[in-house]
Formats: C-alpha cells, sequence, structure tokens
C-alpha cells in the first residue's frame, strides 16, 4: 500500500516518521526545491505535540535543542507599565519548552531515510489513485494525506470549506544577533516572550534560539485588504519602519525602539482560519492533518495539533495495515473531537487578544484570583 504524503511541515513529517518507526514506509511530496528553500519562521510551544515526539522516538532529542527559558515571559502597557514577569527556573520541568521551528522541522527530517521526502513536488490533482504535480510528472498512491497548510490544495478533494479572515493583520520584523547589536534591548525582551497590548494593537518580541529576536506588529479588527490601504509601502523598509513608527505613536520609546532597531526583512501576514469544529464525510483513499484539515488562530495549538494528527494517523494505519479505510475513518473521528476543542479554546483567546482590555484580561488569566 503506497501512503503520499503532500507537505513536509510538522504534521506531515510526524507521520512519516511514526509509520517508518513502525515499519511502514510513505512519501513526502513537497513543492519547496530544498529544506532551506525558505526561512521556516519563529519558535513553536510544544506541549501535548511532545507525545508525537514520544511515539517518533525522538523526545531525547527534541529536548535537547528545546529551550526551557523560552518559557519566560514579560507583559506591559503601553506606557511601558510591567504587569506580569515569569522568569523560568534552569530546573523546571519542560512542560512547554519553546523551539526553533526551523530546528524541530530538521530533527524530523533527518530521522526519515534518504529519498522519503521528495523535493520540488508542487501538488496539482490527484484522482482515481493518480497524483499529478505541477511539473507534468505523476505518482500513484493508495492513501493521500493532505498536509499541505492553512492553503491547502488536497483540501478541496474532502470539503469546500475555506479559511476566513480574523480580522488581525500582522506585520513581522526581525532584529538580528541582538544581543551584540542592541545589548539594552536584549535584556529589555529576556529569554522568552514579551507581550505589550493596548489601542486595539500589539507588539509581540519572541527571543529565538539563533540570536534573533522575531517582532510581530497586529492589527486588531482590521479588514482582510489592511495592508493595500494603509500607506504601508513594503518595498521600502525604511518608510515601512517610519509609518509603523506612526501607527505606535504614543506608545513608550523603549518599546517602539524595538522597531526603529530591526533590520529590512519586514513582512506582512493576514490571518484566517477554518470554521471551529469542520468535519467532513469520510473518504476511504484520502483525508487531512494540520492546518490543511483545522487551521485555527495562532495561539500556541495548531503545531501541537499537527504533530498529534500526523502521529495518531500513523499508528491507527499500524493497527490497521489491511484496512486504510477504517484506520482513517478512526483517526478523523478522535481528530476532530481532539481539534474542535483547541479550536474552541484558540479562538476564546483570540477573542481576548482582541479586545480593547486585552492586557488586564491577560493578567487575569495567567494570575487568576
Amino acid at each position: 500500500m503506497t501512503i503520499a504524503i503532500v507537505g513536509a511541515g510538522m504534521g506531515g513529517l510526524a507521520l512519516a516518521r511514526v509509520l517508518h518507526v513502525n515499519g511502514i514506509e510513505s512519501v513526502v511530496y513537497e513543492r519547496e526545491s530544498s529544506r532551506d528553500a525558505r526561512g521556516q519562521g519563529g519558535m513553536l510551544d510544544i506541549h501535548s505535540g511532545q507525545r508525537a515526539l514520544r511515539e517518533a522516538g525522538l523526545i531525547d532529542q527534541f529536548f535537547a535543542i528545546a529551550r526551557g527559558e523560552g518559557q519566560d515571559m514579560r507583559l506591559l502597557k503601553p506606557d511601558g507599565t510591567l504587569l506580569l514577569q515569569e522568569d523560568t527556573p534552569d530546573d523546571a520541568p519542560l512542560l512547554r519548552p519553546e523551539v526553533d521551528r526551523a530546528d524541530l522541522r530538521d530533527l524530523l527530517l533527518d530521522s526519515l531515510p534518504e529519498h522519503t521526502v521528495r523535493w520540488g513536488h508542487a501538488f496539482e490533482s490527484a484522482g482515481d489513485g493518480v497524483l499529478r504535480f505541477a511539473d507534468g510528472s505523476s505518482a500513484t498512491y493508495d492513501l493521500l494525506v493532505g498536509a499541505d497548510g492553512a492553503n491547502s490544495r488536497v483540501r478541496a478533494l474532502v470539503t469546500n470549506a475555506r479559511p476566513a479572515h480574523l480580522g488581525q493583520n500582522i506585520v513581522e520584523l526581525c532584529i538580528s544577533d541582538i544581543d551584540r547589536t542592541y545589548p539594552d534591548l536584549a535584556a529589555m525582551v529576556g529569554r522568552g516572550n514579551y507581550w505589550v497590548f493596548g489601542d486595539g494593537r500589539s507588539l509581540a518580541a519572541q527571543r529565538n534560539g539563533d540570536g534573533r529576536v522575531r517582532v510581530g506588529l497586529s492589527f486588531y479588527n482590521t479588514p482582510e485588504d489592511w495592508f493595500a490601504t494603509n500607506g504601508l509601502s513594503f518595498d521600502d523598509p525604511s518608510a515601512a519602519r517610519a509609518r509603523l513608527l506612526e501607527e505606535f505613536s504614543g506608545w513608550d520609546p523603549r518599546i517602539t525602539a524595538l522597531i526603529e532597531a530591526s533590520d529590512d526583512t519586514i513582512v506582512p501576514r493576514s490571518l484566517t482560519a477554518l470554521p471551529i469544529g469542520l468535519t467532513w464525510p469520510s473518504k476511504p483513499g484520502i483525508t487531512l492533518l494540520g492546518d490543511a484539515a483545522h487551521l485555527m488562530p495562532p495561539v500556541g495549538e495548531g503545531a501541537n495539533m499537527a504533530l498529534l494528527d500526523g502521529a495518531l494517523l500513523a499508528l491507527e494505519l499500524a493497527a490497521h495495515p489491511d484496512d486504510f479505510p477504517a484506520a482513517v475513518k478512526e483517526y478523523e473521528r478522535e481528530m476532530f473531537e481532539r481539534t474542535g476543542a483547541a479550536a474552541r479554546m484558540s479562538a476564546g483567546m483570540q477573542e481576548l487578544l482582541m479586545s480593547p482590555d486585552a492586557s488586564e484580561r491577560l493578567l487575569a488569566f495567567f494570575q487568576p484570583s
């Protein structure tokens, strides 16, 4: 039986790895030309997804690359008032450690047999047991797993659902080698997460394991076309920084210094999500996992759910080696329930972050009375 996985993200790779551990081989088709074709983003908070890494036989290697200090948190108001500071003891258990997304992806990639991942294969269509790629090539499959992310093209084979805009637009900035280039800002941000909420905006700075600090500027209750209408020009980084500083006028200059210090890597992102509790009638030869199946607000659950999806689907396939349709049906039953709950929780947190009193509500969330 040929298992074809479209997408070499966390979920697809976890599926391939746990299948391999259980003596079942698969093929992963990835549109990118190589593992280094593009940056993989920032840090991931891995908690429930640790089960998947245990099933993959990689938990010790994961702990070796995870950053317990990444659990540190500072929460402030725009005027610089510090509401909360949590510093993680060096001997604290790694319950929710941060890990560089690229490092975790490399760990999964390196655990797979050579040639499991076929780079440069952009999915075009599928049907009658044949995968077709943008370059004109094709491959056969008995089971097709869409692990191709938020903008999944495989998703259309099982549901008409499409992601909808969440009313939040983000500008991502980066400060490289911050300990050397801006030591004062490095000390201000600390070892983990630095959050400031107010005025329908937020600034989130996050320390990465490679010495970078990634800064996310969020604009809440803004339309999907906000980037096209607000005067931001991403072709001119200097002008973009100046325009962003205008958006945060009145904020403590120690906070907005993070915008001034950023380099010329400026990336706009519009946040979308699939309907909460999305399901579809089970189809014997196809299923979805990760963001392709349940894209939700990015509040710490998506990567964990993707890892679990991959591992649990693999275990079902290993338990039903001669009955893939039964394995898929059981996987989807559990996945719909688990990720539906995660999506509802994520939507609740998203609503909190978008509220006018987000900083006070977050403080109450982290320090309940």
